[in-house]
């Protein structure tokens, strides 16, 4: 009879610390009720990456995907995002918002050009650029790239990237 009431009040606690992060206002993971698609504006330390669940403290290369139904996921990593997508239903008809490196802005991440050796929040090399640069690639090559495991992260790819093979 002691021990049930010791997971009693253990699960009261839990719920009751739940609770208050709810009505505080907490992490942000996803939102709904974005039917418009735009991008939404993340608030630095109050939204959590949607893959990762690392606090996006920086908008450098984040990136949004807003599913049909309204639901925005928030990235701190295009690479990150890219790879969360791959196996979502709603993949091909997401609209996806990427933090442009040179225009500082939200542009359509199928438009965005890529850079593969960047420093970004996971260290996977690709950010998103509104103008195109020589040996900047696209959106799919930018997310096979990643299911391929060939990122800044690989030591391989690395030194090949920085010219050092």
């Amino acid at each position: 009879m002691k021990n049930i009431l010791v997971v009693v009040i253990i699960i009261a606690v839990i719920v009751s610390v739940f609770l208050m992060l709810g009505a505080s206002g907490g992490m942000v993971v996803v939102k709904e009720g974005n039917l418009k698609k735009l991008p939404l504006e993340i608030k630095l330390g109050h939204f959590q990456d949607s893959d990762c669940g690392m606090v996006i403290d920086d908008l450098s290369f984040a990136s949004q995907v807003v599913s049909p139904s309204g639901k925005t996921y928030f990235f701190h990593d295009h690479g990150g995002m890219a790879k969360w997508l791959k196996d979502k239903e709603f993949e091909n008809d997401a609209k996806i918002w990427v933090m442009s490196v040179d225009t500082k802005k939200y542009i359509d991440a199928k438009k965005a050009y890529y850079s593969s050796n960047d420093e970004t929040p996971m260290g996977y090399g690709f950010g998103a650029y509104e103008n195109k640069q020589d040996g900047f690639i696209d959106f799919d090559e930018m997310q096979l790239k990643m299911l391929r495991g060939e990122t800044m992260n690989n030591p391989l790819i690395r030194k090949k990237l920085q010219g050092n093979n």
